[in-house]
């Protein structure tokens, strides 16, 4: 699947979505305003052959209600908002799509940029179908100079704006995590693996926040007490899915929330990010590491 083919897949379920029913004619007649369109009308022989590969790449069926005209329709649109995949897929084109279309107006809607790495998603959810090994030369900030690793891709994760492959890799023994934007070369080699069918990428990730693991990170209960207006923001977007809000202010002041996971550093530096805001209640040994780190950013403005 190449890239242009990804977008008008993508474009095709949107539209319909969108539309929730709608016939072949009038998709031609969005096709037309797409920013996709290559100056000629989807004939209906291609427009079968992408609903069969939506069908195998996404699990999208795309139906078709014949009585009164061909309208089509995406069968049970309430599992799109189920999966997150294609969920973010959706919304994700969604956006673009509304965008190309709002021409008079594209300078007024600013967006945050996302590192050059989504060139290397569409080659790696190839292989990822294909169970197929991939090369990385990737660049570390921790080696000066870029090495090389063999990998299963088992899953890919999208978190602070960028994308993460993760999975099995020869030369480290072991299940690693790459960013996409550190990788300077990949090909897709010939070999295939065997995906783990006890593999679960959404529970591997579970008990953590963000992309790092560490599973000798003990699982701990964690108290955050939020002032003014963070307390909000945590109830419309929690840091985490285990989150849960035990204690309100009566004046609305502050609130507490509680979380089970591992703490990686990604969780403490989002709690770090917004500092002026949370406090760490327990448990002491993340307390007392956020306070050691506070006192040394307020030691660099001493002076």
């Amino acid at each position: 699947m190449t890239k242009d083919l990804f977008d008008k897949y993508i474009w095709l379920v949107d539209t319909i979505h969108r539309a929730g029913r709608i016939t072949l004619r009038e998709i031609n007649e969005k096709w037309a305003m797409s920013p996709l369109y290559d100056g000629a009308d989807i004939p209906r022989r291609t427009f079968n052959n992408w609903k069969e590969a939506i069908q195998q790449a996404f699990d999208i069926n795309i139906e078709c209600r014949r009585t009164g005209g061909y309208h089509y329709y995406i069968e049970n649109p309430e599992d799109l908002e189920n999966s997150t995949t294609r969920s973010w897929l959706l919304n994700t084109f969604t956006v673009k799509n509304i965008i190309s279309e709002s021409k008079g107006i594209r300078d007024r809607i600013l967006l945050e940029n996302v590192p050059s790495g989504q060139k290397h998603l569409t080659p790696i959810i190839d292989a990822m179908q294909g169970n197929r090994w991939l090369k990385l030369l990737h660049g570390s900030y921790w080696h000066e100079e870029p090495l090389t690793y063999t990998v299963q891709p088992w899953c890919l994760k999208l978190f602070n704006q960028r994308w993460y492959v993760s999975g099995y890799c020869s030369e480290r023994e072991g299940f690693r995590t790459f960013a996409l934007d550190r990788i300077i070369s990949l090909t897709a080699l010939d070999e295939k693996f065997e995906y783990p069918e006890d593999f679960d990428p959404q529970g591997y990730f579970a008990d953590f926040c963000g992309i790092s693991t560490d599973n000798d990170i003990p699982k701990t209960t964690i108290r955050i007490k939020a002032y003014g207006l963070q307390a909000r923001y945590l109830r419309s977007l929690p840091l985490h899915h285990s989150q849960k809000e035990t204690e309100t202010a009566p004046d609305g002041g502050w609130a507490v929330f509680e979380y089970r996971l591992r703490p990686t550093w990604d969780f403490t530096s989002t709690v770090l990010s917004r500092m002026d805001q949370l406090e760490v209640i327990s448990p002491a040994s993340l307390r007392d590491e956020i306070r050691s780190i506070v006192q040394d950013i307020a030691a660099r403005y001493r002076d």
